[in-house]
């Protein structure tokens, strides 16, 4: 296996040398070639999706497919504008010169994904890599191996191996990967693992993207809409059966809106989950048995306030709601990444910042209020990735918004004309005049020194 990455790697870097990636016409013919690829063998891909995840056809399209669509649509109609040479200022001190800024490729690229959102999380970064002239090794989840086997053959009938290869296999091959000295990684998992990644990425001072998770909070101030604000959360929550690294982990709510807000978020519970959950007709597997078991463990039967059921042999855990929740708490001490909600309940305001800061920065954050005031107070005083304000998720399905984490939660970010900008090495130019040749620069006299101190203080 080492010795055919070491060849795949290096048939890859030749490929990028010939220059032909770099072609504005090729890259736009490739996004073309992925487009129809994608839309070609949609059924394939929601089975796969279906026999991995028992994810249901519109929750499938709507977080598989339709996202990466847009993804396209974006990257075509504007690259030409995002690969432009810019041209900046130039400072007296440089006069006669220009300065540009040159957009290139970094080369040979590694986007290992993860397991959640199979397909879109190892395609959506790869239309970036594309767009902005780079070669690209991708390693999909060995977990959901229905859909690797889908993004293996469809990147095999789209592009030749020196360009877009896919590798599969297990964490060994990941390692195997990651000892090669590619030109870019991006990666998305968990922040244990991207830890792994980023230290192997040091060996070869390789940059990296890293996309990872955290405790994101929903935050229910006391002047919120409790009906609208329970029914997205919920909405947030339970899809994908909670496997999702921007799912709300936990929510704050005032002690004194408890009531109201429990029955609105059971109501809405029951009526999107209560039937479609217990039939596994689409609600969501969790990903294997073992997980199953953890996120079993994080339960306590005492503080459900809805659900709690499982069946470890159907991967089934019930989207369960618990309440009077403490930092103390198991169920608070890592990400959940599964169909539980836990409900902690605040007295005062200022509370919120202190709880909130207790765990690492998050990759999210939604807050639901109706006032600027508390919008102020909250993304004022509060480091996370990203998020929205009397919504959830939402904010990843934009092209027009960066998506990433700060801190333990990820570095770097993506989508639209950030996913360009991540794949893509920023070249400053100075061009200078050769029709004179200041003398100042050269002179040691106090006359120099003078202009010099003019021209930059």
């Amino acid at each position: 296996m080492k010795d055919a990455i070491q060849s795949l790697v290096h048939k890859q870097k030749q490929f990028f040398y010939s220059g032909e990636t770099k072609s504005l016409s090729f890259r736009k013919e490739q996004l073309t070639k992925l487009k129809e690829a994608i839309k070609k063998r949609e059924r394939d891909i929601l089975k796969a999706v279906k026999k991995d995840l028992n994810k249901g056809e519109h929750e499938a399209f709507l977080t598989e497919i339709g996202f990466l669509y847009s993804e396209l649509k974006d990257m075509l109609k504007n690259m030409d504008y995002w690969a432009e040479p810019r041209k900046t200022k130039t400072p007296l001190s440089h006069v006669g010169g220009k300065s540009y800024i040159y957009k290139e490729p970094y080369g040979v690229t590694l986007i290992i994904s993860p397991w959640n959102y199979p397909f879109q999380l190892c395609l959506a970064p790869l239309i970036g890599a594309i767009g902005s002239g780079n070669t690209a090794i991708l390693k999909p989840s060995e977990f959901t191996p229905h859909t690797s086997s889908v993004i293996r053959d469809l990147v095999a009938a789209t592009f030749p191996e020196e360009y877009i290869a896919v590798v599969e296999g297990d964490a060994e091959v990941s390692k195997a990967l990651l000892d090669e000295n590619v030109d870019y990684i991006f990666f998305t998992g968990s922040t244990a693992v991207g830890k792994k990644v980023m230290e192997a990425a040091a060996k070869h001072l390789t940059p990296v993207t890293l996309e990872l998770g955290g405790k994101s909070p929903a935050i229910v101030m006391e002047d919120a809409n409790l009906k609208l604000a329970a029914k997205r959360i919920v909405w947030g929550k339970f899809i994908n059966a909670g496997q999702t690294c921007v799912a709300p982990d936990y929510v704050l709510v005032p002690e004194k809106r408890r009531r109201k807000f429990l029955k609105q978020l059971v109501h809405y519970t029951k009526k999107w989950y209560d039937e479609e959950a217990r039939s596994h007709k689409s609600y969501p597997q969790i990903i294997n048995e073992q997980h199953v078991d953890r996120l079993v463990s994080l339960i306590d039967k005492e503080k459900v306030f809805y659900g709690g059921d499982y069946d470890r042999e159907k991967r089934f855990v019930e989207p369960t709601i618990m309440m009077d929740v403490t930092m103390d708490d198991e169920v608070m001490a890592e990400e959940i990444f599964g169909p539980i909600l836990p409900i902690m309940f605040y007295k005062n305001d200022y509370e919120i910042v202190d709880i909130v800061r207790q765990r690492p920065n998050p990759l999210a954050l939604y807050l639901f209020t109706e006032s600027k005031e508390n919008e102020g107070m909250i993304l004022g005083n509060l480091s996370f990735g990203g998020g929205c304000v009397n919504d959830t998720i939402m904010h990843l399905a934009t092209p027009y918004l960066p998506f990433g984490g700060v801190g333990e939660s990820g570095m770097g970010s993506y989508h639209g004309k950030n996913s360009f900008d991540t794949f893509t090495h920023e070249k400053s130019i100075l061009k200078q005049t050769t029709a004179f040749d200041l003398p100042i620069r050269y002179s040691q006299s106090q006359a120099s020194m003078k202009t010099l101190r003019k021209m930059w203080e």
